[in-house]
């Protein structure tokens, strides 16, 4: 078969290393793929296809320090994975079967249990299961609880998030780019891949797993080995298995480009992760070990587990270039080095090194701020929803600014005309059509502290650069936030009085998980401004894929979506809130929400504020476009959103009630929730529309001493072409 496109040249910034146990892994783990039945009879694989996949070079490539043992014990882990995959091809996807491959899989959790694996399994009824079964019973008794819960975690979204896959294909779609990272993370099994590199290294502290840099780490790691693998597959999974889940396709499709150029764009992307990682690690890892207390031995442990990651991710392209699984990119190591060659030369080649990353990693750094960009162009936004607005607006309006006065936040960057203008309560009229006035008064005002907060932190501490600071007014304003009994936090300024009242409010009529989980989506928002902060700090403009995440919380989607769930109470179980549809419906209406913000507030943000984070600017940023380029790709993007939205509404919510047996009662909530975030997007871009927090003359009124110039020279050294007029 002809190759769909030439092979682009990667960024391979560590050179790889093969372990020296690699023939006793290959024998042993032939011999177990044998005894576990999943070689001759199986209908799957024969001892060919083992060989020639040769998952021990896999191995011996990514974890390329660990004792001959334990190679053995993750080479069969990766037999286990491969042929789960194509297991589940061959039973389900083939023949479109969800029902029978959710029946599958609703077995395989028994065969991970929390207890003592001494105590037994149930009977194996396929390879599978014999397998997970006898690896869960090796690997976990040299591992802790907190290590346990987390494997299986992330084994259990590999093998579930399948159903994703399959009902994909059954309804013979091709994801969004923002949907299928997401998704590929789990159904590609990377995080699975990192608990494994936990096992050959160093436990991760259980004080700082659950971190940023950490999940960054990770995520950044997941997304480079996952872009990757489509690249080499791409023939494979598109021209034979009939895949729909491929970036290189999911590209393709999306940008309307030629395979070539899709490809491109993916390895482009793969570059911009392993920086992201490159960047977690230099500027955010050490700061979190500190502020969590971890030992010198934690310490060392967190660093080897990195280390780990970066063996995975040089090893992992070695064995895709030479593996028989991957037959169109054997051989393919991007151009002819310049330098030495063969295995474990690839960081050598300085051309590969640098090569176009050099370019793309500087745009980051290179954005000359407060350009003039002209009034923000806005967009045909296609909203199908109807907008509802609250009876009792007006009142809520008055009592808006009484509050925002009595908490002092009228008193230093806003003024009485600012907040009647932004007009908080029409949007909260319009999410919350059914509340009553105090409920309705009590949203306006958490839209209200969120928005001066947000305004607060980069004008105030921001422009300081005081990242300690900062970092103390975040650890205040949680504190504000207690669980059980009153903080011991007394508030010094409007921030503080605003959140300590709101908290209060909102907290009392809450049970004790229901206040944990509430804090938790306000204590997210503000570690993200600290994460906008640090940006604007190495004035970094961030990769695109860590922003559009960030930017959920840097928005407070979350928070005010916490809003309408606790309404819900129990009724909705936590599991189907955590399902992948469930993630899916609401990532894609809080991105919406979030782009409708960067479209509408692209002039305020970047000629006049100096700000790093918008879409349209990340965008320009990461293609090298222009703003109008850059529109026309987040235009594309939200209007992908919004089909994401609905189909998942329309097509995956449903098979959520059989999946989690819900009754009349629990079916309801789940529709009035999507009705909810219905009112909430639609709301969001009546609010945009009709706030004066945009317009440039509101803009040139509120700054009247900065005025950018028409044309400014762009470029390094260029900074000082900004022209202030007045005092």
């Amino acid at each position: 078969m002809a190759k769909s496109f030439v092979m682009p040249e990667f960024y391979l910034p560590h050179p790889a290393r093969l372990n020296p146990h690699l023939e006793e892994a290959r024998t042993h783990t032939k011999a177990w793929a044998r005894k576990m039945g999943m070689l001759e009879g199986s209908g799957v694989w024969e001892e060919k296809d083992l060989d020639s996949h040769d998952y021990a070079l896999l191995c011996a490539y990514t974890h390329p320090d660990c004792t001959a043992e334990e190679l053995a014990t993750v080479t069969d882990w990766y037999v286990w994975v491969f042929f789960f995959d194509d297991h589940f091809l061959k039973l389900f996807k083939y023949s479109h079967d969800r029902e029978g491959g959710k029946a599958y899989l609703d077995r395989l959790p028994a065969f991970m249990p929390m207890a003592d694996p001494a105590d037994g399994f149930p009977e194996p009824q396929n390879p599978v299961e014999a397998g997970l079964a006898d690896l869960w019973a090796r690997t976990v008794p040299a591992m802790s609880m907190e290590w346990r819960a987390r494997f299986a975690e992330s084994t259990e979204h590999l093998l579930n998030e399948s159903l994703w896959e399959l009902s994909n294909i059954n309804a013979g779609r091709i994801s969004n780019p923002v949907e299928y990272i997401e998704m590929r993370r789990k159904v590609g099994g990377a995080p699975w891949s990192a608990g494994l590199v936990e096992y050959v290294t160093a436990e991760i502290p259980a004080a700082v797993a659950g971190s940023r840099p950490l999940r960054v780490l990770k995520d950044a790691f997941s997304d480079g080995v996952h872009l990757r693998n489509d690249l080499f597959s791409y023939d494979r999974e598109i021209h034979e298995e009939g895949e729909l889940s491929n970036g290189v396709l999911v590209l393709e499709t999306f940008l309307g480009c030629t395979t070539q150029e899709a490809a491109d764009a993916v390895n482009d992307l793969i570059t911009s992760r392993l920086q992201q990682f490159e960047h977690t690690f230099l500027t955010e890892l050490a700061p979190v070990l500190a502020e969590e207390g971890v030992d010198p031995k934690g310490a060392a442990d967190t660093l080897l587990y990195v280390k780990g990651l970066q063996d995975w991710q040089s090893g992992g392209h070695e064995w895709h270039a030479a593996s028989g699984r991957y037959p169109e990119g054997r051989g393919e190591r991007g151009l002819a080095p310049f330098g030495p060659s063969g295995p474990g030369t690839s960081a050598a080649d300085i051309r590969r090194l640098i090569g176009a990353s050099g370019l793309g990693r500087l745009r980051q750094h290179a954005h000359l701020p407060f350009q003039r960009t002209g009034p923000s162009q806005l967009l045909d936004f296609d909203v199908p929803f109807p907008l509802t607005l609250s009876p009792h607006l007006d009142g809520a309006r008055t009592a808006l600014v009484d509050w925002a006065h009595r908490m002092g936040m009228l008193d230093d960057i806003w003024d009485e005309h600012k907040l009647i203008g932004y007009d908080f309560a029409l949007c909260s009229a319009g999410i919350d059509p059914d509340a009553t006035p105090a409920e309705l008064e009590l949203s306006a005002e958490w839209l209200t502290w969120g928005t001066y907060a947000d305004d607060f932190y980069p004008l105030v501490l921001g422009q300081s650069r005081n990242l300690l600071a900062a970092k103390a007014s975040k650890d205040r304003l949680a504190a504000l936030m207690t669980v059980e009994g009153e903080s011991a936090v007394v508030p010094m300024d409007a921030m503080e009085r605003g959140l300590a009242d709101l908290w209060a409010r909102t907290a009392a009529p809450l049970d004790a998980e229901g206040r944990a989980f509430f804090r938790s989506t306000v204590d997210e928002m503000l570690d993200s401004w600290l994460w906008e902060l640090a940006n604007q700090a190495y004035h970094r403009v961030p990769d695109p894929v860590d922003y559009i995440e960030m930017r959920r919380k840097t928005f407070g989607s979350d928070l005010t979506m916490a809003l309408a769930r606790l309404r819900h109470g129990h009724v909705i179980p936590p599991a189907l809130y955590n399902s992948g549809p469930m993630r899916s419906l609401e990532g894609a209406a809080a991105d919406y929400a979030a782009l409708v913000n960067d479209v509408f507030s692209y002039q305020k943000e970047v000629e006049f504020e100096g700000e790093l984070h918008n879409a349209l600017l990340v965008v320009q940023t990461f293609f090298g476009c222009d703003y109008p380029a850059a529109l026309a790709v987040v235009d594309d993007l939200m209007r992908e959103r919004m089909r994401q939205f609905q189909h998942v509404a329309e097509h995956e919510l449903p098979l959520l009630y059989e999946d989690f047996g819900l009754d009349a009662e629990g079916r309801k909530a789940l529709a009035d929730h999507v009705r909810e975030l219905e009112d909430w997007i639609v709301a969001i871009l009546n609010w945009h529309r009709g706030t004066r927090r945009y317009g440039e003359a509101e803009l040139l009124a509120d700054r009247p001493g900065i005025r950018p110039l028409p044309s400014a020279p762009t470029g390094i050294g260029t900074s000082a072409a900004r022209v202030f007029v007045g005092g």
